[in-house]
């Protein structure tokens, strides 16, 4: 009897120095650092631009809070999906922990949900959202972005308030209908189609009398909508009213435009509350734009990239919804005067 209970001492003993050893060795493996793949669709895009810088900020923030080195690679594809596969390779051979992707083409992420899974390495998409078969493929592919519909909304919503308390605002030469033309972003991406159906869509069902004059692809880019619209001011004089913008560039491209052409008195609103276009909005010559909250929109990216590689929830502040999904809030901001 005294024997066995020797033997049984000797066991727990053991038992306990094998487990202070695992627990040592698991110590030791804790991650201490972080090392993010960054692929960009186009850097020279504005509103990609300042989120990208702002995405930076939070890094070091995130690293200053929890003690872990945030490592960020960023690559520019400049627009091509096979550049944009070849960094996402770059990123695995290098054995980033995790991608954040700004996809170039929302319609291919097959290639590069494939090299993910196969390293077993997960994805953070963000403004640019894979179709849903893609992101139902895993259970390690996440998106950040804005709901397109709601920010559509909001931008129908600017209008429809303006006008309902000031409509001779809108209504410029008092004929009972508001002229307007449509500036559009690509003609594959999710937020220019939605974006442009329910902003009008808004309109008509707050009581705005509108009737558009007409519309074209500038594809998100300040240029392409300058070129546009001097078009529109030559072909349309003194009939267009009020210019509806999918984004903020497009939106100072027809500024570009009316400046120009020396004509006043039409009203444009973009969406993204950029830089650029916050300093429009408050010269007054654009007369709203609806913006994401850019400091929470990055924080999130970085909270799910550093989550999903630690197995950590998410906080609280930032629920994903479907599980995948993170959604940032948007408001509208609109010209004082």
């Amino acid at each position: 009897m005294r024997r066995a209970k020797t033997w049984l001492t000797i066991l727990l003993i053991a038992c306990a120095c094998m487990l202070a050893s695992c627990q040592s060795v698991r110590k030791e493996e804790e991650k201490n650092s972080l090392r993010i793949g960054i692929s960009l669709y186009r850097g020279d895009d504005t509103f990609i631009n300042n989120l990208c810088s702002i995405l930076e900020e939070k890094a070091k923030e995130y690293e200053r809070e929890n003690g872990i080195k945030v490592t960020l690679d960023i690559q520019d594809a400049k627009g091509s999906q096979n550049t944009q596969n070849n960094q996402v390779e770059r990123f695995i051979a290098l054995e980033c922990d995790v991608l954040c992707i700004n996809l170039v083409d929302r319609m291919d992420a097959s290639v590069i949900i494939d090299r993910a899974m196969t390293a077993g390495v997960p994805v953070v998409f963000f403004n640019r959202q894979p179709v849903e078969e893609d992101m139902e493929r895993w259970n390690q592919l996440y998106y950040v972005g804005v709901d397109a519909k709601e920010t559509a909304v909001l931008q129908g919503q600017m209008v429809v308030d303006l006008y309902k308390e000031h409509p001779e605002a809108i209504d410029r030469n008092g004929d009972g209908v508001v002229s307007y033309v449509m500036l559009e972003g690509e003609t594959s991406h999710q937020d220019s189609l939605i974006r442009t159906e329910w902003s009008v869509q808004t309109l008509k069902d707050g009581g705005v009398p509108i009737e558009k004059i007409t519309g074209g692809i500038a594809n998100w880019e300040r240029s392409q909508a300058s070129a546009l619209m001097e078009q529109w001011l030559s072909e349309y004089p003194d009939t267009i009213e009020l210019v509806i913008s999918n984004n903020d560039d497009m939106a100072l491209g027809a500024i570009d435009a009316l400046e120009r052409a020396q004509v006043s008195g039409v009203n444009i609103v973009g969406i993204d509350g950029t830089i650029p276009g916050l300093e429009a909005l408050e010269n007054g010559s654009l007369l709203g734009t609806v913006s994401a909250n850019k400091e929470i929109y990055a924080s999130a990216i970085v909270e799910l990239a550093a989550s999903c590689v630690l197995g950590e929830t998410m906080p609280e502040e930032y629920p994903l919804i479907d599980g995948n999904y993170y959604w940032a809030s948007q408001e509208i901001l609109i010209h004082e005067n």
